[in-house]
């Protein structure tokens, strides 16, 4: 880390007017890694955060003072202020005065709680820069920041009681970061982009890009107006509505601000404006929009989840790499079979929620002979066989129903083992079904307003509670260790919304049981070390980071056997690693082979899980899907390593595509290449390479070819077909 302190880089009006002369002054800055981390702060010792990349060839701009060189400003308008420190962290107390300039209910940010936090320190220690802010009654801030991954630094805020009395949070950010853009002197007009992910249930992750002046966050034309975009996501299904990641781009400049939060529950992004410079925080869903606030007792500290941070020069694509790059090291800690990314099998889409031994063991060994190593039991096997319930409504007890396991589950995993595979099983150990005893336990489930929180036909056990805790060691933990399983399946297919009881209010309620999650899937591997878990919700609704660091892999969607899969499986890249993302390839008896390509193709995009007609299929048939599963297998590293570029010449709808797609993964010599046509697909696929020199090698399919240079052609590909291309430099 370099240091440089106390550097003046410009004059500007700041303070309590709009008009009063200030001095801007840069406090530190430090290199991590390719980073530029720049603290600025005002004679009020205000402090703010820049980021900017290290050893970029285009310089930063002066930027200006006051908006003097605008044509409206003349007379008593002269002098108005053009750029302010904005906080690093941001802040709102029960009490104080509400934030002014037409914020109310759009931002809580800028409250003048800021105003009352002045810097007192900032240090290295343990190669994290600390920078501490502290008012008058002593409350404290603290804000770290350091190095994480290659190009990705980790922002942690803390607050301290150090006052006589408790003190309420309506709003405590996680990061905040400041001065966008730099390579401007002004308020970068039509340079700006934000680019955001919508989610919903099999329709996960897609890119949304908007103007600055698109999302109306203009600079007013007198400046200081609280302007903000505030979004994400309440209740207890992260990915819901929004990702948990942002990013801003220059377009200009060419460089690109991005921001990933741990949220395993509520949560919000901002991007705001006051004055010429754009702001991008977010942490914790606050008060106006996640019902939450916090008490502290004196003497108390508070940690909100952290935040991850990265500014690149160069594209959405290289930013999001290493936003998700910081899941790497937990993805390496798995058990060990999960470094050879074994392929699953999942009999969801095969019994539809009516397993039966029989019927699991036919298809079984069939599994084996294509090359399954993780055998999984979905939902229904605690269901009665009696038609008037069905596996949505009756779980919770977690019994085995013994007219669909005559022998007994273990007989099942037991046999499962013979044929090579690991047995795996779902459950939704938080939830609570209509239909079972369990449901009934009302002591020990969260409630609002101190009545029962039923969801649909669910109810969740409250994870503050030891006999709720004890109860789920006992029926899930216990019953995977008795029965062999090595692979467990976790579902959450509800959202909690708003919150839940707690004498802090309902967000606070939903944080805690946010945190009892994390601790509930630190204590099934803590319990079996060579567990491997499974994440589901619905599909892709908990793709965030602490729940993805806790488990092997994510279910990307519940899209199963439809046209959108490949679509929802690229756009993962973005978001999660390949290695967790778990792709599923629905195989019928029906397929053709054209289909079944489809299919395999897409699954090439993450984690091969298959799923669907096995024991059905021909000869013919699985001889295609052992081929699909052997070159899956020779490009596993290249899936765990590679960096990911997304070629989207598409229309906007997932359920009606046309046009084609393609991602081009390349890990040093060697990568892959998964292209997908669609409704009026073009004769002449053309994509570029990231240098010259590649030539195929393998694919999944035969076909038309030609690579010239840096350009790959791909000829006569029929709408609603899938291919991959393995290649290597030569």
């Amino acid at each position: 880390m370099l240091v440089k302190e106390n550097n003046r880089i410009y004059d500007s009006s700041i303070a309590n007017t709009d008009i009063a002369e200030e001095t801007i002054s840069v406090l530190s800055e430090y290199i991590l890694g390719d980073i530029t981390v720049r603290y600025i702060t005002d004679r009020n010792r205000q402090v703010g955060l820049w980021l900017y990349p290290a050893h970029f060839t285009l310089p930063l701009s002066e930027k200006r003072r006051t908006l003097d060189n605008e044509k409206w400003a003349r007379g008593h308008l002269k002098g108005r202020i053009a750029i302010k420190v904005e906080p690093l962290v941001h802040i709102k107390i029960n009490g104080d005065d509400q934030p002014g300039e037409f914020g109310g209910g759009r931002t809580m940010k800028w409250s003048p709680s800021n105003e009352r936090f002045h810097l007192v320190e900032q240090k290295v220690e343990d190669d994290k820069i600390v920078t501490i802010l502290e008012d008058k009654s002593g409350l404290r801030i603290f804000h770290k920041l350091e190095e994480g991954t290659k190009g990705i630094l980790k922002s942690e805020t803390s607050f301290v009681n150090g006052s006589e009395k408790a003190v309420k949070l309506e709003l405590f950010t996680s990061f905040s970061i400041g001065g966008i853009s730099p390579y401007d002197s002004s308020d970068a007009g039509e340079k700006i982009l934000v680019h955001r992910f919508r989610t919903g249930w099999s329709a996960e992750g897609q890119m949304v890009s908007e103007s600055i002046e698109h999302l109306h966050l203009e600079r007013t034309w007198a400046g200081k107006t609280h302007l903000s975009e505030r979004f994400g996501q309440v209740g207890s299904m992260p990915t819901r509505g929004w990702f948990p990641t942002t990013l801003v781009e220059d377009t200009a400049a060419g460089v690109t601000w991005g921001a990933r939060l741990e949220a395993p529950v509520s949560w919000q992004m901002e991007i705001g404006r006051r004055h010429d410079d754009i702001v991008m925080s977010g942490g914790i869903a606050d008060r106006e929009f996640g019902h939450w606030t916090k008490t502290i007792d004196t003497k108390e500290t508070f940690t909100p989840p952290a935040a991850w941070l990265t500014c690149v020069a160069g594209t959405v694509d290289e930013a999001c790499e290493r936003l998700v790059s910081v899941d790497q090291q937990a993805a390496e800690e798995q058990p060990a079979i999960e470094q050879e990314l074994p392929v699953i099998y999942n009999d969801w889409c095969t019994s539809w929620g009516e397993p039966s031994e029989e019927g699991l063991l036919d298809t079984a060994k069939k599994a084996a002979e294509l090359g399954v190593k993780y055998f999984v039991i979905d939902a229904g096997w605690y269901t009665p066989t009696d038609k008037n319930t069905n596996w949505v409504t009756s779980f919770g007890d977690w019994i085995p129903e013994k007219e669909r396991f005559p022998n007994g589950i273990r007989a099942v995993t037991e046999k499962i083992r013979e044929y090579g595979m690991i047995p795996g099983i779902w459950f939704e150990p938080e939830y609570v079904a209509r239909d079972s005893k369990a449901f009934q336990e009302t002591e020990h489930l969260l409630k609002r307003d101190g009545v029962p929180l039923t969801v649909g036909v669910r109810r969740a056990w409250d994870l503050q509670d030891p006999y709720a805790i004890a109860y789920i060691h006992s029926r899930v933990t216990e019953f995977l260790r008795k029965s062999g399983f090595g692979y467990l399946k976790v579902d959450h297919s509800e959202t909690l919304g708003i919150g839940v009881d707690h004498p802090d209010g309902l967000g606070e309620g939903l944080r805690c049981q946010g945190e009892g999650t994390l601790s509930l899937l630190e204590s099934f591997r803590k319990e079996l070390p060579e567990l491997v878990i499974e994440i589901t919700s619905a599909g892709g609704n908990r793709l965030e980071a602490s729940i993805l660091q806790r488990c092997s892999m994510n279910s990307c969607s519940d899209a199963h056997g439809v046209p959108e899969i490949p679509i929802i499986a690229a756009s993962m890249h973005r978001l999660i690693l390949p290695r967790q993302s778990q792709v599923w390839a629905v195989l019928l008896a029906a397929d053709s082979p054209r289909e079944m390509d489809y299919s395999l193709s897409a699954a090439f995009l993450g984690r091969m899980c298959l799923s669907g007609e096995i024991a059905q299929l021909s000869v013919g048939q699985r001889k295609r899907v052992s081929r699909a599963v052997s070159l899956y297998k020779r490009v596993v590293p290249v899936i765990k390593y590679g960096s990911s570029s997304i070629i989207n010449r598409r229309n906007a709808s997932l359920r009606h595509p046309k046009g084609w797609q393609a991602v081009v993964r390349i890990r040093e010599n060697e990568g892959m290449i998964v292209v997908h046509t669609f409704e009026e697909a073009p004769d002449e696929i053309s994509l570029h390479l990231p240098g010259s020199r590649w030539k195929i090698t393998d694919s999944l399919s035969a076909a038309q070819t030609d690579i010239k240079g840096d350009v790959l052609k791909i000829y006569k590909m029929p709408g609603f077909s899938g291919n991959v291309f393995v290649i290597v430099r030569e």
